[in-house]
């Protein structure tokens, strides 16, 4: 395992910077690192480290959200108001009713199969969206208008809002009958997981009041906290449901309005840990990807892909309807909700594993996705937000 951990840390960190030199995203060397070190290429990564690659994946995205939380602001939100929740399900909904127009008629699938197929598409990817949005929070980029918070918010609650879509159905398709039932995960998820996060912040914000003791420790307490509210999620069963990743963000959200001086430090912690966790999280995420699979998906394939993005972009447009945001800031915005990556390589084996008709198809159209989406929409970011965006100045 150590010889894989140097592999993953030293190759990506050395392909990352060649990117960057090429003005293009690090994490697109990273994905690169992660395909060719992986078991469809080199085989060069131990296999222990590959069993526990949920986890690792896991560790990062709580890292990445945490200091989200500790750097949103919720009055920022609240400025938002309505397009806020909108674009939690609306454009995640666009893009599974453009999967279900597009799928039969590009893969001959049936609509439950395009259903399926949609809600393991439809979600965006905080793991690349939510670092960009803290770097144009940093860089005063948009923050006038409060689009970064807007979409990291989004990016965050839309996962819940899609993996429950896609337990429902795969579900579905596996016993031949639908409980509504389960659809009460989805407002339980949030509100569970919500209220779980901001008692834990408090309580934490209270015991760093209370008792002195260095940045890092706190750093290890959080993380801690965060790991255990994850661990509940899993353990939740039922009608009921828990989101452990948007606890862990609603957490970092109320230390950052009950200690707010403590947050900033905070904040340069994560941002610090955050190095090693990216190289992680995107190495393992392109050692999860096929080349096979994606190679024999075709045009067809891609073409789906680019379909139903133009569906979610005018999901995006609907939520911003009679806001104050410019037609380039909403541009902007449809640009920053395209990239998958994670959700996708978490949960795009799942119906092959399960012995679905639609497994062969849909974890290739996933791995499709990951190598489009990510690279180009990441890059898309990054060449754009400094013309679309208005810079607010730092008072």
């Amino acid at each position: 395992m150590l010889f894989s951990l140097a592999l993953i840390f030293l190759c990506g960190m050395l392909l990352g910077g060649l990117f960057s030199k090429l003005r293009l995203p690090p994490l697109l060397g990273m994905l690169l690192t992660g395909i060719v070190l992986g078991p469809y290429m080199l085989n060069a990564l131990d296999a222990s480290i590959l069993s526990i690659s949920a986890d690792l994946r896991q560790i990062a995205l709580i890292i990445i959200l945490t200091r989200a939380g500790l750097n949103l602001d919720i009055q920022d939100l609240k400025k938002v108001g309505r397009p806020a929740v909108l674009m939690c399900f609306v454009p995640a909904c666009f893009e599974i009713a453009g999967m279900l127009l597009l799928a039969p008629r590009l893969l001959g699938l049936s609509l439950l199969d395009s259903a399926i197929l949609g809600t393991v598409i439809a979600a965006v990817s905080p793991a690349v969206v939510v670092p960009k949005m803290l770097k144009l929070m940093d860089e005063g980029y948009g923050t006038g208008q409060s689009i970064p918070q807007l979409i990291m918010a989004g990016a965050s609650v839309d996962d819940v809002f899609v993996i429950v879509l896609f337990t429902s159905f795969t579900g579905l398709a596996a016993s031949g009958s639908f409980s509504g039932l389960e659809l009460l995960k989805i407002p339980t998820s949030i509100v569970l997981g919500v209220a779980a996060g901001i008692i834990c912040g408090l309580l934490l914000a209270l015991l760093f009041r209370r008792i002195h003791m260095r940045d890092s420790l706190k750093v290890l307490i959080i993380l801690s906290v965060s790991f255990l509210l994850v661990s509940l999620e899993h353990a939740v069963t039922g009608i009921i449901g828990f989101s452990g990743l948007l606890a862990v963000m609603s957490m970092g959200i109320t230390i950052q309005k009950a200690r707010q001086v403590v947050a900033a430090r905070l904040s340069v912690k994560y941002s610090k840990l955050w190095v090693a966790a990216e190289l992680l999280l995107f190495v393992l995420v392109g050692a999860t990807v096929d080349l096979q699979y994606a190679l024999a998906s075709g045009v067809s394939a891609i073409l789906l892909i680019l379909g139903v993005l133009v569906f979610r972009m005018a999901g995006v447009a609907v939520c911003l309807i009679k806001t104050s945001m410019r037609a380039k800031e909403r541009t902007f915005c449809m640009i920053a909700y395209t990239p998958k990556a994670t959700v996708q390589a978490a949960i795009g084996s799942i119906p092959l594993s399960m012995g679905l008709s639609c497994g062969n198809i849909v974890l290739t159209v996933a791995v499709t996705a990951i190598l489009l989406t990510a690279p180009l929409g990441a890059l898309a970011v990054d060449l754009t937000y400094k013309k679309l965006l208005s810079k607010k100045e730092r008072t």
